[in-house]
């Protein structure tokens, strides 16, 4: 694939730079001095548009004029299947790479380097969908009985934060937000809701279970009182103080929740990676499982779009053709 005659100009005699290398310096000292762009970020810049200018030296073309599309496009298979170089690079890999040739030929064209983009219609490849990684029921149970220390009122907190976290599939900064007001049970019935504040302030009411209710009834009644009687009369005492409280009388944080789970995880023998969003992936997988509607999960989740909530759904797949796979006796 080399550049059509006349389509390519000498390197500079006094310099020996070819023109395309002198505009991809152009563009970088533009992103320090203009853009202001991190350290790291300039790092990866840099290390891609050079492995794009080898591509272009591979095809002859010494200036911009000599790029077209098909070569961008090439660059990007060439990314995709390694050489005796570079090994293939995954579709982010190369998606980023593509995404720096682009942001190049942009400014190319912007500052009058050359009349046309041909990246333009180069697409980055799309990366692929990574699956949320649900716990089984088994795993979960295990984590909250695992949770704290036996006869501790920490034990207490933590078991009502983690049956918080699975039986409302919150955040984990909707979880340590929570204030004591924020849940309502009705006395008649027994049921209740929480009100979580998610992303960009939006609050939904979301159903609390009976084992998230008596777990963090037991808190309010023999633990929460110790542990803001270790703070101050501040914003942490009284009915409308933090929900989840740390070991001074503060407000849980976020990382300090994290490890609360964490720490039950080993306790329980689960020698997978868990994190609060592992308990929040399960939350919405067991529900579709269990024959959930995916619009209802949304709204419990506070997805703005079904189609992120959906992802979950190509799980619930997945084991469908588990259980059929095994159980059906015409499957194979």
């Amino acid at each position: 694939m080399s550049a059509p005659a006349g389509t390519t100009s000498p390197p500079d005699p006094t310099t020996g730079v070819r023109p395309v290398e002198r505009a991809v310096r152009t563009y970088l000292d533009h992103l320090v001095v203009e853009r202001g762009v991190a350290a790291n970020t300039l790092s990866s810049y840099r290390r891609d548009l050079r492995r794009y200018l080898g591509w272009l030296a591979e095809q002859g073309i010494e200036d911009l004029a000599g790029i077209d599309e098909p070569v961008v496009t090439g660059f990007l298979v060439r990314l995709r299947e390694g050489d005796g170089e570079h090994p293939p690079l995954s579709s982010t890999s190369a998606a980023r790479t593509v995404v720096a040739v682009r942001g190049f030929h942009r400014f190319a064209v912007a500052d009058g380097l050359v009349g046309h983009d041909p990246a333009a219609g180069v697409r980055p490849p799309q990366p692929a969908k990574r699956l949320p990684k649900a716990l089984p029921l088994s795993d979960v149970e295990a984590i909250l009985e695992a949770a704290g220390s036996p006869g501790t009122v920490l034990a207490l907190r933590d078991r009502a934060l983690l049956e918080v976290l699975y039986g409302t599939g919150a955040r984990i900064s909707e979880a340590v937000g929570l204030d004591v007001d924020d849940l309502d049970v009705d006395p008649a019935t027994g049921q209740g809701t929480v009100l979580l504040r998610g992303k960009g302030g939006k609050q939904r009411l979301v159903p609390v279970g009976s084992y998230a209710l008596e777990a963090v009834d037991a808190y309010l009644v023999r633990g929460r009182s110790e542990l803001a009687a270790a703070g101050s009369s501040g914003s942490t005492g009284g009915r409308a103080g933090a929900l989840f409280l740390n070991a001074r009388g503060g407000r849980l944080s976020r990382q300090s929740a994290w490890t609360v789970l964490t720490r039950a995880a080993e306790r329980a023998g689960i020698t997978r990676e868990v994190s609060p969003h592992t308990l929040r992936h399960s939350f919405a997988t067991h529900l579709l499982d269990g024959g959930a509607d995916v619009r209802v999960v949304q709204e419990l989740l506070g997805h703005a779009s079904v189609t992120t909530t959906q992802v979950y759904t190509l799980v619930t797949v997945d084991n469908l053709r588990e259980v059929f796979a095994t159980a059906h006796p015409r499957a194979r």
